[in-house]
């Protein structure tokens, strides 16, 4: 459900100058479904140790997969978007790729989290200073990587039962006036407010604020986005669905529905008026969700498996193990 506001969130990008609707929606949307995506994948994280095991799948599983599609996009661009000197750059992640090397670092630094005092509060000040500090630069867009990791460190501290809580009879009843509250602010700032704060990917300097703007947009967008990922949780089914097992293929989708994204700008989709109509934008939106589904089906996922999730036992040591390698410890 996550990405699906994903894909439809980036298919609202070109409305939202024709559409105060739309705007409204896309902010709303960008409030909370990135954040989502990133609570979960701390979340599931808790257990990461650095073990060879766990690193080795860190590697095949993300920092693979970001070399692949870095690669692929930029000759994807050159190709669709007649550019063909714009130059691969594996420091340098391009469009939808920033989250892989964002996840590869923040998994290495779980263990950190797990030993330090008051996790979330220094997770957050180093999204504060990051937020104030223009020279951090575009190198693996570390921007979005320090502005974001609050919510991936919130992931960590959660547990089964916070699920529990926000999916309580009340609090999808409340959900409910949270979420048209939010719409209504949304819709009110949408003329008012640049929506690259939502991105994360810039210092306030850089959106032409002073600084000490990016601290107090940090912290008030974090307790918005955990707010609005609460209500999305609680809506959340808490039986298995037909789309449930699709959760295993977000990554798939999340990747692939990029060229399709670009492509649209590329080839001008979007220059036919009859799709800044509400009726366009309707179709848009069903288009970009039925599309991004598709995407995480298990035939995808088999077709693309090697590309995704390589097993790559060529490039690995063999595992030693465990009782022999505490052996040779002592030994040593």
């Amino acid at each position: 459900m996550a990405i699906v506001l994903v894909a439809m969130g980036h298919s609202w990008e070109p409305l939202r100058g024709d559409s105060r609707a739309a705007a409204a929606l896309y902010m709303t949307v960008y409030t909370f479904h990135m954040p989502a995506f990133i609570i979960i994948s701390g979340y599931f994280s808790r257990s990461f140790r650095a073990k060879p095991a766990q690193i080795k799948r860190l590697v095949t599983g993300v920092a693979v997969p970001y070399v692949i599609f870095e690669i692929a996009f930029t000759l994807f661009k050159r190709w669709a978007d007649d550019d063909p000197n714009y130059p691969i750059s594996l420091l340098d992640p391009w469009y939808l790729t920033w989250f892989l090397i964002a996840l590869f670092i923040w998994r290495l630094t779980a263990p950190i989290w797990d030993i330090v005092r008051w996790p979330l509060s220094l997770a957050l000040g180093i999204a504060v200073l990051a937020s104030m500090t223009p020279s951090i630069g575009d190198d693996l867009d570390l921007q979005r990587v320090l502005q974001f990791l609050p919510f991936f460190v919130f992931g960590l501290s959660l547990e089964p039962k916070h699920f529990q809580w926000v999916r309580r009879r009340q609090a999808r009843i409340l959900a409910a006036p949270v979420f048209v509250g939010a719409l209504a602010v949304a819709y009110w700032a949408a003329p008012r407010m640049n929506a690259a704060w939502f991105y994360r990917r810039d210092s306030a300097q850089e959106l032409a604020a002073p600084g000490w703007a990016g601290g107090v947009m940090t912290l008030a967008m974090f307790g918005c986005s955990v707010i609005l990922v609460a209500c999305f949780l609680a809506w959340v089914p808490r039986r298995t669905m037909w789309f449930t097992a699709l959760g295993a293929g977000t990554l798939y989708g999340y990747l692939l529905h990029g060229f399709v994204a670009k492509g649209s700008r590329f080839w001008g989709w979007y220059d036919h008026d009859w799709l800044h109509q509400p009726l366009g934008e309707v179709g848009v939106t069903l288009i970009a969700a039925s599309l991004i589904t598709v995407l995480c089906t298990p035939p995808v996922q088999r077709i693309l498996r090697i590309a995704m999730e390589p097993k790559m036992e060529w490039a690995f040591r063999p595992e030693v193990p465990e009782p022999i390698a505490a052996r040779n410890t002592v030994r040593r």
